[in-house]
């Protein structure tokens, strides 16, 4: 563990032992204090140091009185609030609605260190406490609340988060270009009600006198009353989130208007290395040592950032509206150096755990139209196919992958982050397939077809089971070309816009011809800022305004859940209720084509499920035998 004086300071202790009288910044983070580049606050914090501003960390402050955020005094400059790595509510809330049993961002992984809705409440303390600090909002939280929003848990619209935390600024995306320049100008004497012509910024005002050419959309009273107006509202923001052609963009509440910004311009490859070459710790803050430590760091500890962004357009991500479509990727030299850090790490076994991003095999903008006019409003990059303009070429991600497995320490380099096999199909080069399954997985690779219907499949911007098909067959031959027995683990997404009892009954007779049970399976989670939370909420696709089939009730959500896993006795019940309201009773029976047997033969939870396959490694029983 690193010393104490290596991180940024985080008491009036640390302050006494470094001199320091009073904060530019103090960062309120909703997750413990991780001095690691994957942390949000981590690289706001240190990018304020390295210009010189002294900044310290208050993380996980008791929320109950507004005394906690008097811990490290009045910052000379402003507050800056993000409730962490993870939406507050997701953070805190299964899909169905249920308290999670730990919090991974948190010491021990113990949950309750925060509240529900972190950034409004932060804020709100943080007014209690001093009312003529600025506060500036960002983070995932309050980037994807920006504007009047659905909300999932209270299952309304609710106001722009900058309402409701009276902040005076927000800052959405990447943050770390809009920071400087806010701090620049606060630093010079500027007040920050006249900060309102930073990219990448949102904000209130009562007056539009001298707001530059923007758009109007429909307001919060206008989206809260009529599905159809939020739907339009939404997909005006989903078209202006280009750095190069996004408009200013005004929504009404009541008499006050939330006004974003154009997007902030992506960083170059240079201020990516810079940002990644900050003196991290890459450790939790030493006083969680007694508590075990803070379990989110784990994953990441021994992992490589190689990019942002991503033009892989599934309408269940968020990433459009907050890392944005163009892919910025830092230069091997970079990733290399803090690889060689890496192996000289004591914990170090040989292992890096992964090279990647949201995307691991996008690292370079989709075309270079993107990099000169913007990204195109009205079509993606991959859906319904890859675009003719679109750069397929996986040469620099197999360069900067055999750089790393030959560093001296570096046994294996892993790519866990995902990998869009679309992408894959398009390139006529099999050389990153080869050398993916020769090097960088052990025994299985988890991919994303998310269904297997080509319809729910449309609505979720993904390719057709075509593609996966092919995919897994090509997947296959390689993996024996290569003298190799290795296993693919699809990911799967239950209840998404779209899909019907129907739709779930083709997906779970997918799952029966797999020969085995998918080892992860996600209930769609309607989360603020994406197209399918739109969906969910309005029952129209924004692109199409076309009527678009919603599963809503709790019934019908655990009914697609069941029939994915309808190997599982448990789900019995649910299975059957549901393969009768599809019309599908001819898969309850004894062939084997069937899901299960009939109600006198179910099987019983206190004896085995004969239904089951072998506990070998998932895939291991058929893997050949995935379809019909």
């Amino acid at each position: 563990m690193s010393t104490r004086d290596a991180f940024l300071p985080v008491s009036k202790e640390d302050m006494r032992q470094r001199k320091i009288d009073q904060f530019d910044f103090i960062y309120i983070s909703g997750d413990a204090y991780v001095d690691h580049p994957s942390f949000g606050h981590a690289i706001i914090a240190r990018l304020l140091e390295s210009r010189g501003y002294k900044v310290g960390i208050l993380p996980q402050p008791d929320w109950t009185a507004a005394d906690a955020f008097k811990a490290l005094g009045k910052p000379r400059l402003a507050f800056l609030v993000s409730s962490g790595n993870i939406d507050s509510m997701v953070n805190h809330y299964t899909a169905g609605k249920k308290r999670r049993s730990e919090d991974l961002y948190s010491p021990g992984g113990i949950r309750g260190k925060r509240p529900d809705r972190a950034v409004t409440v932060y804020c709100n303390r943080i007014r209690e406490a001093y009312k003529d600090v600025p506060v500036i909002i960002g983070g995932i939280e309050a980037s994807l609340r920006r504007f009047a929003h659905y909300d999932y848990w209270d299952d309304k619209v609710r106001r722009s988060i900058l309402l409701d935390s009276r902040a005076d600024l927000l800052i959405y995306g990447m943050g770390e270009k809009p920071i400087v320049q806010i701090a620049e100008a606060l630093d010079a004497g500027m007040e920050i009600r006249y900060l309102t012509y930073i990219n990448g910024t949102a904000f209130v005002t009562s007056e539009l006198d001298n707001i530059p050419e923007s758009m109007m959309i429909p307001g919060y009273e206008a989206v809260s009353e009529s599905r159809r107006k939020y739907a339009e509202a939404f997909m005006v923001q989903y078209r202006e989130q280009d750095y190069h052609t996004g408009k200013v963009l005004i929504q009404p509440h009541g008499e006050r208007f939330v006004v974003q910004n154009p997007p902030a311009a992506p960083l170059t490859e240079l201020e990516l290395d810079d940002i990644y070459s900050l003196p991290y710790t890459r450790e939790y803050h030493p006083d969680y040592q007694r508590q075990g430590g803070v379990p989110a760091l784990d994953e990441v500890k021994f992992s490589l950032v190689s990019q942002r962004g991503c033009f892989g357009g599934c309408s269940f991500c968020a990433l459009n509206f907050h890392q944005g479509r163009v892919v910025q990727s830092r230069s091997h030299e970079s990733i290399v150096q803090e690889a060689e850090a890496l192996t000289k790490d004591p914990d170090f076994k040989g292992y890096i755990h992964d090279v990647g991003g949201p995307t691991a095999n996008f690292r370079h903008a989709a075309c270079e139209k993107q990099l000169k006019e913007g990204v195109c409003k009205n079509r993606q990059c991959l859906h319904p196919s890859p675009c003719k303009s679109l750069k397929v070429d996986h040469q620099d991600y197999v360069k900067l992958l055999r750089k790393l497995r030959s560093l001296p320490g570096v046994k294996k380099v892993f790519v866990r982050s995902g990998l869009r096999y679309d992408y894959i199909m398009a390139d006529k080069n099999d050389a990153f397939l080869k050398e993916l399954c020769q090097h960088h997985i052990s025994g299985q690779l988890k991919v994303a077809p998310e269904h297997v219907s080509d319809r729910v499949l449309r609505y979720m911007g993904k390719p057709g089971k075509k593609v996966y098909n092919a995919f897994v067959d090509k997947y296959f031959y390689m993996n024996k070309r290569l003298g190799k027995e290795q296993y693919l683990v699809p990911y799967l997404i239950s209840g998404h816009p779209g899909s019907d009892l129907q739709a779930a009954v083709e997906l779970a007779e997918y799952v029966r011809d797999m020969g085995y049970n998918p080892e992860q399976i996600q209930e769609f989670y309607p989360t603020p800022g994406t197209l399918s939370t739109c969906m969910y909420y309005t029952g129209l696709d924004p692109r199409s305004m076309k009527p678009v089939y919603v599963p809503k009730t709790p019934e019908e959500k655990a009914m697609q859940r069941a029939l994915i896993q309808f190997r599982n006795p448990k789900n019995y019940e649910l299975v059957y209720k549901a393969l009768v309201a599809a019309g599908r009773e001819d898969l309850i029976g004894y062939d084997g084509k069937c899901l299960i047997k009939p109600r006198q033969n179910r099987p019983q939870q206190n004896r085995p499920n004969t239904n089951r396959p072998n506990t070998n490694r998932p895939g291991q029983s058929n893997p050949r035998a995935r379809r019909r």
